[in-house]
């Protein structure tokens, strides 16, 4: 097995002032009456348990993919509250193993952005949408790449925000930081102990970390040889500063999905859709409604 510098990860971590603030990126607090507007439903594919959420009544649906850990309301809470209701149906799902889908002892293997997304489309399809358009956050994004390239027939749009097709040493470094949660602030821990407990948060964080390491021995490769099938109409989003998953990423999106779009935010970091929460869910509205510039992105 590949060895990295515990050594070294402290010292990162001790220089990284802001770590605090990134680590899972999902410490927005809300208040306790938020979920109750919204109710939650669990549906059983292939005999496994999926818990999502579905709001508004607007004839374009979205399916929002979570990062890894990823739960409805740590990940999507401000567009789960703000986009237009009117215009949007918002789904929000939780993959296997993340949040009240089990199971919580999953096993993650170099293939479980590949379970994911093939996982997302059984959901598609026994929630009866024809088509939809979908956003993916980190490890979310990462398998709806490969889900857009896959099931190209049934998607309309994609917005993706802090991911890579590829996994480079430099990326696996940045991951082991945040692997041990003894290093988490407890405003950060807190939530997903309540969440998971304390012995299959530290389980799911070692699984996913070595299924990211097999990956990488494997050759790197998450969708990066498939981007040339993704069809749909993509915006691409990054945080300048994110500091989990490097601008140059974004860049090799841009560069290789046909046709889409790049939009940096200049002082964002991992979590743009949460702590921009505002102009985000803004660029996102227009992209998905802008039908002219949807023309014009393809015609680039």
């Amino acid at each position: 097995m590949m060895a990295w510098s515990k050594i070294t990860s402290r010292i990162f971590f001790q220089n990284s002032q802001n770590f605090a603030k990134f680590l899972i990126h999902r410490n927005i607090r809300r208040p306790k009456s938020s979920s109750s507007k919204f109710k939650e439903d669990l549906i059983y594919i292939n005999s496994q348990k999926i818990n999502y959420l579905k709001v508004g009544e607007g004839p374009k649906n979205i399916v929002c993919f979570p990062g890894t850990l990823g739960t409805i309301w740590t990940d999507f809470q401000p567009q789960i509250e703000n986009l237009n209701k009117e215009e949007f149906t918002v789904y929000v799902w939780e993959p296997p193993g993340h949040g009240k889908s089990t199971p919580h002892d999953r096993v993650y293997t170099s293939k479980y952005l590949q379970e994911d997304a093939d996982m997302g489309y059984e959901f598609i399809k026994a929630i009866g949408l024809k088509s939809f358009s979908l956003l993916g956050w980190s490890g979310g994004g990462n398998a709806g790449m490969i889900f857009a390239a896959k099931y190209k027939n049934i998607i309309d749009k994609m917005v993706l925000w802090g991911c890579c097709s590829y996994l480079t040493k430099e990326d696996i470094d940045r991951y082991e930081i945040t692997q041990d949660i003894d290093n988490w602030s407890e405003k950060i821990k807190a939530p997903l102990l309540k969440i998971y407990g304390e012995e299959a948060l530290r389980e799911i964080q070692n699984s996913t970390f070595q299924a990211n390491v097999d990956i990488l021995y494997e050759g790197g490769d998450i969708a990066a040889t498939l981007l040339k099938y993704i069809e749909c109409p993509t915006l691409i989003l990054h945080g300048a500063k994110d500091p989990l998953v490097s601008p140059k990423h974004a860049q090799y999106l841009h560069e290789n999905i046909k046709g889409s779009r790049l939009h940096i935010f200049p002082d964002g970091k991992h979590n743009i859709h949460l702590r921009y929460a505002n102009e985000f869910n803004e660029i996102v509205t227009k992209f998905l409604l802008d039908e002219d510039q949807v023309k014009k992105l393809m015609e680039n």
